[in-house]
């Protein structure tokens, strides 16, 4: 059973990462905001009693300097998990001062998370009112019909987030046929994903291709709301099947289901670094800055939202 203890530990990390990289909102450099987020990261992980193993990283151990898939992290004394981290989700949107990036990390017991290869997946997500409604086979006008009648609305009602990709074009038309609203978002879409299982976020489903690593975080959050989550991997090459194949993936075509991304006694954090509809951003004033969290485990389905102000005369790193 994973120590309750852990997710006020987890969101001091991602406060951490948030306040690192916030320093770098609005400036055009993604590179050094992520660069902050992640270094912040490591180090508060450090000093967590834990022995653990990163599995959804920053990328492999040749590529990143650190929180690299692999890396042993925590103080190597306490019970033995894998991590998933997303120091900076929406490192464009962070850099650009727009709205929806995140510091994220998700914490589960050994072998609890899919190890999704850096590489793209078709993803649909709901709240809890919609859990089992969803088909990732189906056309996205059936699902939205599925996901009104489960929450008791209209199609007209429902918001769908989807990336503004031209891979989405058709999408898009689909859903706007349909009749339902929908929110482009230029980045980052862990956040959507999450606020689609938050009651009065204003969203309803995510829908579109996006990053797999970035699935298997959602999925997590998602565990804790009792949401619901759907994705299949696309293959842009022929060396990527071969990375998801080295990974233990031979299933090409296998739709994951939430229980399949993430399972177990899994505790999930996120920071606000920009505004979004989940979360505020970090706001800085003189002598310190304020933090919005949300903190959350799926064995008890415990969400907290936590406001924070720090104290930079006591916290002189940041």
């Amino acid at each position: 059973m994973m120590d309750r203890n852990l997710a006020l530990e987890l969101v001091r990390v991602t406060e951490a990462a948030a306040l690192s990289c916030g320093r770098w909102v609005g400036k055009g450099d993604k590179t050094s905001a992520d660069h902050a987020a992640t270094e912040a990261m490591r180090r508060s992980l450090e000093s967590i009693e834990i022995s653990g193993t990163v599995v959804i990283g920053e990328g492999e151990m040749d590529e990143a300097p650190m929180l690299y898939i692999g890396e042993k992290v925590g103080s190597g004394n306490g019970q033995q998990v894998d991590i998933a981290v997303d120091p900076l989700e929406g490192t464009s949107i962070c850099a650009k001062g727009l709205s929806g990036s995140i510091a994220t990390i998700a914490l589960a017991p050994r072998g609890g998370f899919l190890h999704a290869p850096d590489m793209y997946m078709e993803k649909i997500a709901v709240g809890p009112s919609a859990k089992g409604a969803i088909d990732i086979n189906l056309p996205p006008a059936e699902n939205l019909k599925r996901v009104a009648a489960a929450k008791g609305c209209h199609i007209e009602d429902l918001t769908v987030v989807i990336l503004d990709r031209p891979r989405h074009d058709h999408m898009v038309d689909e859903i706007r046929k349909a009749g339902a609203r929908i929110h482009l978002i230029s980045d980052g879409d862990v956040a959507p994903a999450i606020a689609a299982a938050v009651e009065n976020s204003g969203i309803d489903l995510l829908m579109g291709i996006g990053g797999a690593p970035e699935g298997v975080l959602a999925a997590a959050a998602l565990q804790c709301l009792g949401g619901d989550m759907q994705g299949r991997l696309v293959f842009m090459s022929n060396e990527e099947r071969d990375r998801a194949r080295s990974m233990g993936i031979t299933d090409f075509d296998r739709v994951y289901h939430g229980d399949d991304m993430a399972c177990g006694d899994v505790v999930f954090a996120a920071t606000g670094v920009t505004n979004g509809d989940l979360l505020k951003g970090v706001r800085y004033f003189a002598g310190g800055a304020e933090t919005h969290s949300i903190v959350m485990r799926s064995k008890t389905r415990t969400v907290r939202f936590i406001e924070a102000r720090h104290c930079f005369s006591s916290k002189p790193n940041y």
